[in-house]
């Protein structure tokens, strides 16, 4: 199985930004980022597959970019940061090769990583 190394989380204040990094053991078409509030479901981000198709959640577009450096590497830019992006954030692979934009898809995770936004 894939074995996902995130980080690159921290604290920030609001209309900050912070880069997260993920490394991954093996290569995977689909590939994106999740995150998990206190009280809260995980719930996606963004994703990406190996030809560079996105798919990004209602709540961060224009905000989050995802990006893939190489077929084992991805990335998320965060920008314009608000409280409400705290939450525990976690690298997520999927162990087929379609439906990259389908949430459900993914079943691979890291440990996650924490962004902390203050007002």
């Amino acid at each position: 199985q894939v074995q996902l190394v995130g980080s690159g989380g921290g604290s920030v204040q609001a209309g900050g930004s912070l880069r997260l990094s993920c490394a991954a053991s093996e290569y995977r078409f689909c590939m994106g980022w999740f995150r998990q509030a206190p009280g809260k479901e995980r719930e996606g981000v963004a994703t990406i597959s190996n030809r560079g198709t996105t798919t990004y959640a209602d709540s961060v577009k224009g905000r989050f970019t995802i990006s893939r450096d190489n077929k084992k590497t991805l990335s998320l830019q965060m920008n314009s940061l608000k409280p409400e992006d705290t939450a525990m954030y976690y690298c997520a692979a999927a162990s087929l090769a379609y439906a990259c934009g389908n949430w459900a898809s993914y079943d691979v995770w890291d440990q996650g990583t924490q962004v902390t936004v203050s007002s």
